[in-house]
């Protein structure tokens, strides 16, 4: 117990940050498992005076989804991280993208629509895909004005732009792979306006946005890894007394050092006998992915990171350190969604009922509006949850 206490105390370390730049809603239509139009809506936050840290502005930023498999969380985050395809030079892996489009559909496009609140602007994406890489049509709202629209299947080629310094643009775009807004953002030279600084922070958030799980194999969509190795990561950066205080507090008790190990550094485990074993030779799967975690974790204390998503996240974890896991993103500067089929993190003690989620390939929704029920705070939501009050 005084070791999980020492945990939270590590996790909870506070950090600073400027005012958040959000996700407020994201839907996707024809996508994957998604044949109808599915909506997450993130700026449906009920008032609850509990938690409110799990809030920011009216928008969840602490969010954590349940369903059963092949439900769609998986779907929804490779849907969420489709942006980077084609606005970032970011990872985005094709494989985990085919079949891109809802077998059971036959619309030949796949539609995507983004809502983010950057300070006191309201920035909307929305764009047509048939695969990947291929873009049909781009439009882009802010503050209620539409700014670039580019429809590829129109007569008029040329896509409309009303952004100050695009005067003078060739606004004709043949390449199906090539986003308008890309476009312009590289080949333009905009004056300071808030228009064109909402523009400009679009693609700042987009490109420090990061979906990353560790199931079957470990993947990443989004942001760059600093290193390839996760040992790398951590002696580079002068983390390793860190890290080894991080898995003491966890329960994980060891003792580590830096080893040679061929042409590369790494890290060792010295035991009471004084033998020195190579950490990667005998680490469990759940510190291999607390590791993992860890690592990506240092980008976001650093800022780095605009959104979080995690898939399974907790999937090897014991309860209490998964339980540590979100009480240190929900203090943290960073917009998190998590998946998870561990029903004891559905309480009111760690966040709220509009802060959990439940996923259908036709509907996402949170519990307080999948129930005529008054939640409160004294309610036991995940009883009710495994007695089916919420469909």
């Amino acid at each position: 117990r005084l070791r999980f206490l020492q945990f939270i105390s590590y996790f909870c370390r506070a950090t600073s940050s400027s005012r958040l730049s959000m996700l407020k809603s994201f839907s996707v239509t024809n996508f994957k498992c998604f044949k109808d139009k599915i909506a997450f809506d993130l700026g449906a936050a009920n008032g609850y005076t509990f938690n409110s840290d799990a809030v920011y502005d009216g928008i969840i930023k602490a969010a954590i989804v349940y369903g059963h498999n092949a439900s769609g969380k998986s779907n929804l985050a490779l849907a969420m991280f489709d942006i980077a395809g084609h606005l970032t030079d970011n990872p985005n892996p094709a494989s985990r993208y085919y079949p891109y489009l809802n077998a059971d559909s036959e619309d030949p496009v796949a539609r995507f629509e983004y809502v983010f609140v950057f300070e006191n602007t309201e920035v909307i994406y929305q764009y047509a895909k048939t695969d990947q890489t291929s873009l049909v049509e781009e439009r882009l709202v802010i503050d209620g004005e539409t700014v670039i629209h580019s429809d590829r299947t129109a007569a008029d080629k040329e896509f409309l732009c009303v952004l100050p310094g695009t005067e003078n643009l060739k606004k004709n775009v043949t390449q199906p792979s090539l986003s308008v807004i890309k476009y312009i953002r590289n080949n333009s030279e905009l004056p300071d306006t808030p228009t064109t600084r909402a523009f400009a922070r679009l693609f700042d958030f987009v490109e420090r946005m990061l979906f990353f799980k560790s199931l079957d194999e470990r993947i990443y969509v989004g942001k760059q890894p600093a290193e390839r190795d996760l040992m790398d990561t951590i002696i580079s950066k002068g983390l390793v007394e860190d890290y080894e205080n991080f898995l003491n507090e966890a329960g994980i008790i060891c003792h580590l050092t830096v080893i040679q190990h061929g042409d590369r550094k790494t890290l060792a485990r010295v035991f009471d006998t004084g033998k020195v074993v190579d950490i990667s030779d005998i680490w469990s799967t759940g510190t291999s992915n607390l590791t993992l975690f860890y690592c990506w974790y240092q980008q976001v204390l650093a800022g780095k990171v605009s959104l979080l998503f995690i898939d399974e996240f907790d999937a090897f974890y014991h309860h209490e350190l998964s339980r540590a896991i979100i009480n240190r993103l929900k203090s943290s500067p960073v917009q998190f969604i998590l998946t998870t089929h561990n029903t004891a993190n559905m309480t009111n003690s760690l966040l709220r009922p509009d802060c959990y989620f439940l996923i259908w390939p036709h509907r996402i929704d949170s519990l307080s509006h999948l129930t005529e029920k008054e939640l409160r705070e004294a309610h036991n939501i995940e009883k009710m949850y495994k007695a089916g009050a919420f469909g």
